[in-house]
């Protein structure tokens, strides 16, 4: 199969609502991800970890106390002590009592609906290999005889390895910060089919590298207009962006 094949293949949108709306409501909730299909977004980034007892649920940060009622290591965490947490008052009284959400719930969101979805692998620290095999088993379940699966994305390598030995039909892309020695041999080594950097890392080599790889090229995470525009011009393939308020994905 030939580079120019596999761009052909690729399935999902150009715009992609970060955390499901950005800022506008609490971040990886429900009533986030509600909130940019109402926006017109019909693909969605989300953070997935696992609870105590295995349970992959939505939430960036590590600990708690940012963006829930809770305290401590969420991954530290039963589901059923997890479940209980408000989600949403932090963000504003509108959103106060949303609570966190499983997977499993917004994969019947996005599959109902004909969303798509980009799962980054967010472990907790000392768990990346076990989190990236059990979420990817999960998705790969989830989704099931579904039309377009979702992209699972990671930092951390060992998530990707331990997704790729899980459900290695998933497409997998590869998350960077920095351009750090080895990053694209990296993404090769675990069949990634996505680079996804830090926009101000891409330009004209680094896209030009990737796409002689076969590779796609996406960028996190995009809220001003310049910097959206450049990324157009330089030809990649998707724009995670906080700002679904400013950007049409019908553009």
């Amino acid at each position: 199969m030939s580079d120019a094949t596999v761009r052909r293949a690729w399935p999902y949108p150009r715009w992609v609502a970060h955390r499901g709306a950005g800022k506008l409501a609490p971040e990886n909730t429900l009533a986030a991800f509600r909130l940019g299909a109402a926006h017109g977004y019909r693909m969605f980034e989300c953070d997935a970890k696992l609870s105590a007892d295995g349970v992959p649920f939505l939430m960036h940060d590590a600990t708690l106390e940012r963006t829930t009622s809770g305290h401590g290591i969420g991954g530290d965490q039963a589901w059923s002590t997890l479940s209980q947490l408000d989600a949403g008052g932090w963000h504003s009284r509108a959103f106060a009592g949303e609570p966190l959400a499983t997977l499993d719930n917004l994969a019947r969101f996005c599959l109902t609906n004909g969303y798509f979805l980009n799962i980054e692998i967010k472990p907790t620290p000392g768990v990346e290999r076990v989190t990236g095999g059990v979420v990817a088993q999960h998705a790969a379940s989830l989704w099931a005889g579904a039309e377009v699966p979702p992209l699972l994305t990671s930092f951390k390598t060992e998530s990707l390895e331990g997704a790729r030995a899980s459900a290695p039909e998933l497409p997998r892309g590869l998350l960077l910060d920095t351009l750090w020695d080895g990053w694209l041999d990296a993404a090769l080594a675990l069949d990634c089919t996505a680079v996804v950097c830090n926009h101000a890392l891409w330009d004209v080599a680094t896209v030009a590298r990737v796409n002689a790889a076969g590779l796609r090229t996406l960028s996190y995470t995009v809220n001003d207009e310049w910097a959206a525009e450049r990324l157009i011009a330089l030809g990649t393939d998707g724009v995670i962006t906080d700002r679904i308020d400013v950007f049409s994905p019908a553009r």
